[in-house]
């Protein structure tokens, strides 16, 4: 297998991946959406709330904010030697207090400790008018996204695979014309097959193919071939995502083969 990164930002990845299979790619995609650890917000206790919503609307709020994430640092809650108590190894603790007109923000939440402040600060929970308050304290722990969906880290995973276009090489005028019909330079015709400059434009040429029923271009799909995305919530940096997914997965596999051995 190859893997050629083509984009790594620290919310965004965008690898090409060759000589693989589906199957496998899309193993790894359910991994980051389903297995794939993160912090979030599952413990929240308000002292006092005189917003305009209710307390299990905040909550649920708060429960969707993106909460950096140290694998390496926590393990999970029923997991810890605290035994589901709480202590630093498995709990992240933060407390807000905030009072009078003004939008109360993710980075209005107080870190126990410095290295777990809210990178994403700026997302709007409440609104406050007049004397308006609000106090509370929360805990955050580690979950998987088949759990529930505010731990999962990974938004809108998709691969596409590597497409080439032919057609009937008689039929070169009535091809031409059909490129016309295409936004302008998204389409071009090059060793006698269609080449589209952005593959994501792909929906605009088998819409007119569908719709003229047309017989003589033809799409064909190279499953070797994939280019994979995604995007992350700010918890984990895109990295890490792909990295702990493939471990996950690694680790699935292992297990796998050993219930094998042992049949």
């Amino acid at each position: 297998m190859k893997v050629d990164i083509k984009e790594l930002k620290p919310k965004k990845a965008v690898l090409k991946i060759e000589d693989t299979q589906l199957y496998f790619i899309n193993s790894l995609r359910r991994i980051m959406l389903s297995e794939l650890p993160k912090l979030a917000i599952d413990g929240v206790v308000i002292y006092d709330n005189t917003s305009a919503l209710f307390d299990e609307i905040i909550s649920h709020r708060l429960g969707l904010i993106p909460i950096p994430t140290d694998l390496s640092l926590l393990t999970f809650k029923d997991q810890c030697v605290c035994k589901g108590k709480g202590c630093p190894n498995c709990t992240v603790r933060y407390t807000l207090s905030k009072e009078g007109e003004g939008t109360v923000l993710s980075g209005d939440l107080q870190a126990s400790e410095k290295s777990w402040k809210i990178t994403e600060d700026k997302i709007p929970i409440v609104r406050l008018y007049g004397e308006q308050r609000l106090i509370l304290e929360v805990e955050a722990v580690l979950g998987r996204g088949k759990d529930h969906a505010k731990w999962q880290s990974v938004q809108a995973p998709a691969y596409r695979m590597d497409i080439s276009i032919e057609f009937d090489k008689s039929k070169i005028e009535d091809v031409k014309r059909i490129i016309k019909k295409l936004p302008e330079g998204i389409a071009d015709i090059k060793n006698d097959k269609i080449v589209l400059k952005d593959e994501t434009k792909l929906p605009a040429l088998e819409s007119i193919i569908d719709k003229e029923k047309i017989d003589f271009i033809t799409v064909k799909h190279d499953p070797t071939k994939i280019t994979f995305s995604f995007e992350t919530d700010g918890s984990l940096t895109a990295k890490d995502v792909i990295v702990e997914s493939a471990k996950i997965l690694e680790q699935k596999y292992t297990e796998f083969v050993k219930q094998l051995k042992a049949l």
